[in-house]
């Protein structure tokens, strides 16, 4: 596996590989102990969490059409931010799994700016 930075380089490949194999997942992301990673297409992105200043859901609505009428599709997203630019817009799979990442979020980032929107 080969890991890319959101914005500083971890020290070595070999302890961020042992930490994202032993992560919580949820959706695309996984939690480690000190790093927040996320898949990407063939490639993993990490970011440790001293980084992270803002971080919030961006839910986006999509009209649909169906034989019954029309709607609008929500996909929620995670966005990581620096303070001073979005990092990372990241597609979770649903609501339970957002909320859910948000109360970790809370617990492993305690430093970060986190709103529920």
């Amino acid at each position: 596996m080969k890991f890319y930075p959101l914005k500083t380089p971890a020290a070595g490949e070999t302890p961020l590989a042992a930490e994202y194999k032993d992560g919580r997942e949820i959706g695309v992301i996984r939690l480690g102990a000190g790093h927040l990673f996320f898949r990407k297409m063939r490639k993993i992105y990490y970011i440790s969490y001293p980084e992270i200043r803002q971080c919030f859901r961006r839910v986006q609505l999509i009209p649909t059409k169906c034989c019954c009428g029309k709607g609008d599709f929500q996909v929620e997203n995670l966005v990581i931010s620096d303070g001073e630019q979005e990092l990372a817009m990241i597609q979770l799979p649903g609501t339970r799994a957002a909320e859910a990442l948000m109360e970790e979020m809370r617990a492993r980032a305690p430093h970060a700016k986190l709103s529920n929107i």
